[in-house]
């Protein structure tokens, strides 16, 4: 019999390639997407057509039951977010509603249903928790700073996952993760900004582009070997929390320059580069790199794309992007 898996958010980055992952391992997929995004799933669709698309919000109770009802699912993995940090500070309530207690309802609803001993659940904890880092690099016994609305949520709905595992003996794993980037990455993400934009500038189609706060670093993995860390922390005896990190740390201004030397650029970001003060977000968390040992002894992952093998990937498909634009 094929396992059944429910993944929120599954028209992201992440939902992209888990969805890939599982399809290969034999897995019947259904994806939650919001109603109101009909040109997301569409889109989604042509890229992942094997997936069962159903229609919830993780802002309602009653929608959340309804697609855990519909799916009835082995596994569910809660990816669905507001993801992108800048808008949490202009949205602070959407990101707690939806971010922070729309997984405390994905829990509700596998009781409410009475299949907690039968559902293995993820989390997709973030390292925006740790925020002013406490000691460097964070593990999984870091205290958590977080220094943006949604580093805020991802915190509730971390240690509610805990609460739950404690209280009702359910099946949930929280995966930290550090930042993962790949070819699925949103717009509005600063590696996928550089990238796209360095890709139009090597195809002549602009000359400049806008960065903020360039010296903040960040540990920066590929989503695709991520996802393969969530799917085993689910094949465990036991559930667990795991930091999932390369170990390495890079500023926005190295990732800015590994992505012109890829696209066989002058790596002189002075030449391209326009700094926009209005880029900069009230508070910033400076600097993150994890340490994923835990991860590499129990789970057996560790990251097999390199930070430039990872720029270079973002820049190769941008520049098919645009090409074909």
């Amino acid at each position: 019999m094929h396992k059944r898996a429910l993944i929120t958010g599954v028209t992201g980055q992440d939902g992209l390639h888990l969805s890939h992952i599982l399809l290969e391992k034999g897995y019947e997929v259904f994806g939650m997407v919001a109603g109101q995004r009909p040109s997301t799933a569409q889109s989604f669709s042509q890229l992942r057509p094997d997936v069962k698309l159903i229609q919830g919000d993780l802002a309602d109770f009653s929608s959340v039951l309804q697609v855990i009802d519909q799916s009835q699912p082995n596994e569910i993995y809660n990816l669905g977010a507001i993801s992108f940090v800048g808008l949490s500070f202009t949205q602070p309530e959407l990101t707690a509603n939806i971010t922070g207690l729309g997984f405390l309802r994905v829990l509700e609803a596998v009781r409410k249903l009475h299949v907690e001993k039968s559902v293995r659940i993820y989390q997709a904890s973030s390292s925006e928790m740790f925020g002013r880092v406490r000691e460097t690099p964070q593990t999984e016994l870091t205290s958590f700073h977080p220094r943006s609305p949604y580093g805020v949520a991802k915190t509730f709905a971390h240690y509610t996952g805990v609460q739950f595992r404690e209280a009702y003996e359910m099946f949930i794993s929280n995966g930290i993760l550090f930042n993962h980037e790949g070819e699925y990455r949103g717009y509005e993400f600063v590696t996928r900004k550089i990238t796209s934009n360095i890709a139009k500038i090597k195809l002549g189609k602009q000359e400049r582009f806008s960065l903020g706060n360039i010296e903040v670093s960040r540990d920066w993995g590929y989503a695709g070997d991520y996802v393969e860390a969530m799917w085993l922390m689910l094949q465990q005896e036991s559930p667990d929390d795991f930091v999932i990190a390369t170990g390495k740390s890079h500023t926005v201004r190295e990732f800015t320059t590994a992505a012109l030397a890829a696209a066989g650029l002058e790596p002189n970001i002075e030449r391209y580069l326009d700094y926009d003060v209005s880029m900069i977000r009230p508070s910033e968390v400076d600097s993150l790199i994890g340490d994923s040992s835990k991860a590499k002894k129990v789970l057996g992952w560790e990251p097999k794309v390199s930070f430039e093998e990872l720029v270079a990937l973002m820049v190769e498909n941008d520049l098919r992007v645009e090409s074909a634009r």
